[in-house]
This record gives structure tokens, C-alpha cells and sequence, in this order.
């Protein structure tokens, strides 16, 4: 039986330190703890589809082997995919799962109960439900929040810093007319001035159009 532990957070600025010690405590060998910095809102992820498998890859977890995350919301926040995954897992893969912080789910310890199986399956319901809920309470306040900050110029301005949101618009860089009128006169093509400014071309064109409404 292999041990695989999974953990994930949804950005890179998210600390993975208390799971990744969680499995360290367990005994997990390093090259068996599968990581994704992906949002829990759905379940494709890179690190996840290798433990389950995908029409391209077969799973690396096989028949027996135990599936450890720290919490259920690190496997993901949709309620009814979870449900989903979970049976995958445990009933076509046939391997186990282990939530730490919740002892009642875990599928390796095994009890012909049905009281047993009743309170698992209920415990599963009810987390998943909380793990979805929670997502949708995250994502209405981000939007109470940009809804409440001041307007100015057109952008958005934080509360907090006081400095614009959103990606900085974009510069036009100091040689920039000169390129425009060879652009325009034939002389050069549209990705030589690219090039040469270092512009991508959805900033190349976004700049172009800025420029034409001012002549």
C-alpha cells in the first residue's frame, strides 16, 4: 500500500507549511506528497488529475492505497464534485481516503456498521457543503468590497492604500511616436515595433487605440 498525501492552497502567497508538516508527521515520503496552488472550485488541477487519473495519464492511486489531505476544503469547494470524487476514489479506484482533522472520515479503518457508515457519509455531506458555502461567501464579500471603494478616474481605489486596483495601465514607452509614424507609413511592420519596445501585442494594440482617440 502506497501513502500519498494531497494538499493545495488556492494562490502562492498561501502558506502550505501545516499540511506539508501533517504529512511529515505521518511518515509521507516527500516524493509521494502531491501539491496544487489552484483554487478549490473545481477539480481540474494538475497535481490531483495525476492521483486520480485522466484520459491521458493513469491514476497514480491504485486499489488500497490511502489518499491523506489535511481537511476536506483542501480536496475542493464544490459540494457536489466532492460527493463525486470521493466515490471515484473510494468505490472505482478502490483506494482509501484520511481527512486529519476529521476522524470520521477516514475509509481505511473499516466497520460493517451501518450507524458508522450512516455518520460518515452525513459528516462528508455536511463538510462539503460548509466547503462550498464558504467559497461563495468569500467571493460575495470580495464583491461587497470593490463595490464599496471609491471611483476615481475610472479605477477603482482601495481603502485600505489608497492606490488604483487592477493591473497598472499601460505606459507608452519614450520612442513610441517615432514607431507609430513608420508604422502607419508602411515603413515597418506592426511586429518589428514590438520588438523593438518590448510590447506585447494585446499592449501594442490597446496603446494604438489610446493613441488614436487623442488625434
Amino acid at each position: 500500500m502506497d501513502i500519498y498525501g494531497y494538499a493545495r492552497v488556492s494562490t502562492k502567497d498561501q502558506n502550505l507549511a501545516r499540511q506539508l508538516k501533517d504529512f511529515e508527521e505521518m511518515g509521507i515520503a516527500k516524493r509521494f506528497i502531491i501539491v496544487d496552488e489552484q483554487s478549490g472550485k473545481d477539480f481540474n488541477r494538475k497535481g490531483y488529475n495525476s492521483l486520480v487519473g485522466t484520459e491521458y495519464n493513469a491514476p497514480l492511486l491504485h486499489e488500497g492505497d490511502l489518499l491523506v489531505i489535511h481537511s476536506i476544503d483542501r480536496m475542493g469547494r464544490n459540494y457536489t464534485e466532492i460527493q463525486e470524487q470521493w466515490k471515484y476514489i473510494t468505490h472505482t479506484l478502490k483506494a482509501h481516503i484520511k481527512v486529519l482533522d476529521m476522524p470520521l472520515l477516514d475509509t481505511s479503518v473499516s466497520s460493517d456498521s451501518l450507524d458508522s457508515r450512516f455518520i460518515a457519509d452525513l459528516t462528508l455531506q455536511i463538510l462539503s457543503y460548509v466547503a462550498e458555502k464558504e467559497r461563495q461567501n468569500i467571493k460575495i464579500r470580495q464583491s461587497e468590497g470593490i463595490a464599496a471603494m471609491l471611483t476615481i478616474d475610472g479605477k477603482k481605489v482601495s481603502t485600505k492604500t489608497g492606490n488604483p486596483t487592477g493591473r497598472p495601465p499601460a505606459v507608452y514607452p519614450d520612442n513610441w511616436g517615432h514607431y507609430y509614424n513608420e508604422w502607419k507609413a508602411g515603413k515597418i511592420t506592426a511586429k518589428k515595433c514590438m520588438d523593438d519596445m518590448e510590447l506585447k501585442r494585446t499592449t501594442f494594440y490597446k496603446l494604438v487605440g489610446k493613441w488614436e482617440e487623442k488625434v
